[in-house]
């Protein structure tokens, strides 16, 4: 004790008594029980969102929600349609009185069928321009803990809801979005993986071409390699327990490809490893397939990062507001501009040589998105990070509700979660946060395949549209 009331607990430590708690050294082996014991926790923790049948579902959707959220009709009107039309979907009650209740697909029949008889004033499908390819959007920040795989989640969610049609790819060998989108992925050859070894592979033969045309030997090929070229993008997609959100799933050996890609490239000087995936991506049809690809990168910049950022058309930088997530930001920006640059100025110094045109990185947007808002504690600070980036930081600001983190201890996503497992109020307050979130990315989206209609509009008709960089 001291004058001032009990000291801190840092004090007057026992050595015997810190010894006998300590334990017994750790090696090796005791990672693996470690890992071992997370594992058998996390099927425990992942099983409690999974139906009887061992496999994840989706929860049912009344008609207050999907008048309020998804379907722009008042709910007297949507049941007068449903009594007019006893073909659609009718729902399910626990009584005759009870509210309706409806499958995420039979929601999709739904919409479908309002947007063809419904008023054309109202909006029962998104904006998608026919002829354009998907937007491949990237989530990325090398600094952990910013939201970054929550909130490619649920803007791939809530897409979903809003009726696009999603694929979401996980870059990031934790696998966490696999996880969420209950995923399961035996090893590399269920990742990007092959996709990224059958790019080299394609580069290696090309070359082996030339190579046989000047009369050389031609560089052999690989087991690895060979069985790359059976794959392609569509071997490795698979359902999930939303209708229209696809996946191409991680686990911990895609972290393989940070080592393998530069033994690759130290092979083929010429390869052009930061197009594996947007060329795969694109050669195997997914950009017509989808409308929208999300792209959950790994929280550093390697080479897995690398393809994301290259592949995407909207770059989407979560950050917290806070003093060294601002400056982590600022660096993670930096190293982009040094990575980039440097790819540029080897190519380009190859290209004018050969009197080829330059290569030149584009993205059709970018913005930092703060997460994890706390107004009462933040706000000053968030403005000055508002004030120094300007337009890049999106003014909408994500905030951290007790929804969010209830549905995160029931192994959810907010749009998986039943809005009656909470109070009415917390569901609606925690799902007005995200969804600004994703009316601000939505507008971002439509900006972008708007401008790119007007620019494909005055182009000449024998000029080729903008090619994906």
């Amino acid at each position: 004790m001291s004058d001032q009331g009990p000291l801190p607990p840092y004090f007057s430590i026992d050595p015997d008594q810190a010894l006998a708690e300590l334990g017994n050294p750790t090696d090796t082996a005791d990672f693996a029980r470690i890992a071992q014991a997370c594992e058998r926790g996390r099927d425990d923790l992942a099983g409690r969102g999974l139906d009887p049948e061992g496999k994840r579902s989706l929860r049912l959707f009344s008609t207050w929600e999907i008048t309020r959220y998804l379907i722009p009709v008042a709910a007297a009107h949507f049941r007068r349609v449903l009594r007019q039309n006893p073909d659609l979907p009718q729902g399910r009650s626990s009584s005759e009185a009870g509210a309706k209740w409806f499958t995420f697909d039979e929601v999709l029949r739904l919409r479908a069928h309002f947007a063809t008889e419904g008023s054309r004033t109202k909006e029962y499908r998104p904006y998608r321009p026919e002829g354009l390819p998907a937007k491949v959007v990237a989530v990325a920040n090398f600094k952990g803990g910013v939201g970054k795989t929550s909130t490619c989640a649920h803007l791939a969610m809530s897409a979903a809801l809003d009726g696009y049609k999603v694929l979401v790819v996980d870059l990031d060998s934790q696998g966490s979005m696999t996880s969420i989108f209950g995923g399961r992925v035996a090893d590399e050859w269920g990742t990007v993986f092959p996709l990224l070894a059958r790019h080299h592979v394609e580069h290696l033969q090309e070359a082996n071409r030339a190579r046989i045309d000047r009369g050389e030997d031609p560089q052999p090929l690989d087991d690895t390699l060979s069985e790359a070229l059976s794959l392609s993008a569509g071997d490795l997609v698979q359902k999930t327990h939303w209708p229209n959100i696809d996946l191409i799933g991680a686990q911990l050996n895609l972290y393989w490809a940070e080592f393998q890609i530069p033994v690759w490239r130290m092979q083929a000087r010429g390869w052009k490893l930061w197009d594996a995936l947007s060329d795969r991506l694109e050669a195997d049809g997914l950009l017509d397939d989808y409308d929208l690809i999300f792209l959950d990168t790994p929280p550093a910049l390697g080479y897995l990062t690398i393809n994301g950022l290259a592949a995407a058309d909207i770059l989407l930088v979560p950050l917290g507001a806070s003093f060294l997530e601002f400056d982590s930001t600022g660096r993670f920006f930096d190293m982009l501009h040094s990575t980039f640059a440097s790819i540029e100025e080897a190519e380009n110094m190859a290209a004018r040589a050969l009197g080829r045109e330059g290569l030149a990185f584009e993205w059709d947007a970018v913005r930092a998105v703060i997460t994890r808002y706390d107004s009462t504690q933040q706000a000053e600070l968030a403005a000055l990070m508002q004030a120094y980036l300007g337009p890049v930081l999106s003014p909408h600001r994500q905030d951290f509700t007790a929804l969010i983190g209830q549905a995160g201890e029931q192994v959810n996503g907010i749009y998986e979660a039943d809005y009656r497992d909470f109070n009415r109020e917390t569901y609606v307050r925690g799902r007005q946060t995200f969804d600004a979130t994703y009316a601000a990315f939505k507008r971002l989206l439509i900006g972008t395949w708007r401008r790119e209609e007007q620019d494909n509009a005055a182009r000449p008709a024998d000029e080729p549209s903008r090619e994906r960089v």
